[in-house]
């Protein structure tokens, strides 16, 4: 048995898919068929069912799997012993990353953690499904770490570091009947047409978690992945919003109100697997993000 088939199945079973593990090893498909095949041979098992829409793993293979990935994990960490000791960190660090967030600058951060660790390859990732699919590419093994907004208690699997919270605030075209008013209870909005986040996106959570907390009907009409446009959707008429102060900065033609009676902090976390411990480049990125961003209490 090799670490090479190993790590292939590892890649198939996290992936679903032999192409996506192809892709994600680098290497042609049926290398990683071959190689599986091989390892099957020599253990006289069938590990994985290659007759469903997704390839899936047999009982053979689910109870490989954890064991696969504790020597692969074991063959990282003494890659990584050897990488320190020769002056320097090596690998790939695989990172979920959220769009449009300016709460933490991240251009910076990894700017900072590669000139640190010039030998680590830095991959990132955008899901289009906000921080709930970057939680679920974590629990899949498919990411190390991510950065993510998961309003209230970690999902099963995850461990959060808090970074930073930013208030959600009310914008309404400036012609709206609350624009003249500073602050405004959460009940005063029921029934409004909303401005958000598709769901999966942790502002849109925050929103849908306290208005179900109010007892207070939200309808969305308008959803939008980037919420820098925010503004010029409520400008225009099109429905109010609730957006954090950094992307309202010269904003024009809308109203800016503080919401009474609810929990919109928006919080922005680091996300960890629980289940599996860290290799060396991926502490040393919770090592340096715990230095950058102080406890937010």
């Amino acid at each position: 048995m090799e670490l090479r088939q190993l790590e292939y199945f590892v890649a198939v079973a996290e992936e679903q898919h032999f192409s996506r593990a192809a892709t994600r090893l680098h290497v042609v498909q049926s290398a990683v068929s071959a190689a599986i095949k091989s390892l099957e041979r020599e253990l006289g098992a069938a590990l994985l069912d290659r007759n469903a829409k997704r390839v899936l793993l047999t009982d053979a293979g689910a109870a490989l799997l954890p064991r696969a990935r504790i020597a692969l994990d074991a063959a990282r960490d003494a890659r990584d012993a050897v990488g320190e000791v020769r002056g320097g960190l090596r690998g790939t660090l695989r990172l979920g990353v959220l769009t449009s967030i300016r709460l933490l600058d991240l251009p910076s951060l990894l700017g900072e953690y590669h000139r640190r660790h010039p030998g680590v390859l830095l991959q990132t990732t955008a899901a289009p499904s906000g921080s709930a699919g970057l939680v679920e590419q974590l629990t899949e093994h498919r990411l190390d770490l991510a950065f993510v907004s998961v309003p209230g208690p970690p999902p099963p699997g995850i461990r959060l570091i808090d970074l930073a919270f930013a208030p959600l605030h009310l914008v309404v075209p400036a012609d709206h009947r609350l624009a003249g008013r500073g602050r405004v209870p959460i009940t005063a909005l029921d029934g409004l047409d909303f401005i958000d986040s598709p769901v999966g996106f942790g502002n849109r959570a925050v929103a849908d978690r306290a208005f179900a907390a109010a007892g207070v009907r939200r309808r969305v009409t308008i959803e939008i992945s980037d919420i820098s446009t925010g503004p010029s959707y409520a400008e225009h008429g099109l429905g109010v919003a609730l957006l954090p102060g950094f992307v309202l900065e010269g904003a024009a033609g809308v109203a800016v109100l503080e919401v009474t009676g609810a929990d919109l902090q928006w919080p922005m976390s680091l996300a960890i697997p629980a289940d599996r411990a860290p290799g060396a480049a991926t502490r040393a990125l919770i090592s340096l993000v715990r230095s950058v961003f102080p406890d937010p209490g």
